[in-house]
């Protein structure tokens, strides 16, 4: 059978429920701005990019512009929000804590609201600082849905990309995810899921999806069985 070198975990979406916070603070300077989106059309959207990426993307699609004193503004008052509302996914903290494989997080959000998170759901003594990767705050690494903060952190992990198993909720996370040549299950138990979340995370790439994290463990040592057959 392959080993499976590294887990990794996404953060918001999958370790801590944030996702639908930070959309709803998002929705709200946007309507303000001129652009009316809903919280959930913007997570099924753009969940998984940077505000600045879904920002571009807008201006591209609906032909509007923007000022840049939003993006401050919105990591400002996202920070805010999560320092108050954020939770853990329920049952993720077990799964980590009897995880057999090695793990880490990479993530879209800056490594402060990482860490943050983290602590106000009691999951920072799960992972150490040296297994925590930011695409934003690493130079010369892209954002998702590029693959860039994966290889990077699968080789500070002294980890090969094809026996790495990558856990996200996003269709941009899933596509960076592939693009490095690693295996996927897609999350589909946090708050932001909806009616064709699994659907899309499949579309994406994902060779599976959970809703719980009861599933999480068993689902990946099926795909470890599976990969001894193929």
């Amino acid at each position: 059978m392959p080993a499976i070198d590294l887990i990794i975990f996404d953060c918001d979406g999958v370790l801590v429920d944030s996702e639908i916070v930070a959309a709803r603070v998002e929705s709200e300077l946007l309507r303000k701005a001129g652009h009316d989106i809903s919280p959930e059309e913007l997570t099924e959207r753009y969940s998984g990019l940077t505000f600045k990426d879904i920002l571009l993307t807008i201006e591209r699609e609906a032909q509007v512009l923007f000022q840049a004193t939003l993006i401050d503004k919105v990591e400002t008052m996202i920070d805010e929000r999560l320092a108050r509302e954020v939770k853990a996914i329920e049952g993720v903290a077990q799964v980590l804590a009897t995880l057999k494989y090695r793990k880490c997080i990479c993530s879209n959000s800056t490594r402060h609201r990482i860490e943050a998170s983290l602590k106000r759901a009691g999951l920072i003594h799960l992972f150490a600082p040296s297994e925590i990767f930011s695409s934003v705050d690493t130079p010369g690494l892209r954002p998702k849905p590029a693959p860039d903060v994966f290889l990077h952190a699968a080789k500070e992990m002294g980890a090969d990309p094809k026996n790495t198993i990558v856990i996200e909720d996003s269709m941009h996370g899933i596509a960076g995810a592939r693009a490095a040549g690693m295996r996927v299950i897609g999350f589909t138990g946090a708050s932001h899921t909806h009616p064709r979340h699994a659907d899309m995370l499949m579309e994406a790439g994902a060779e599976t999806t959970v809703s719980r994290m009861s599933d999480l463990k068993p689902t990946i040592e099926a795909l470890a069985e599976w990969s001894a057959d193929i």
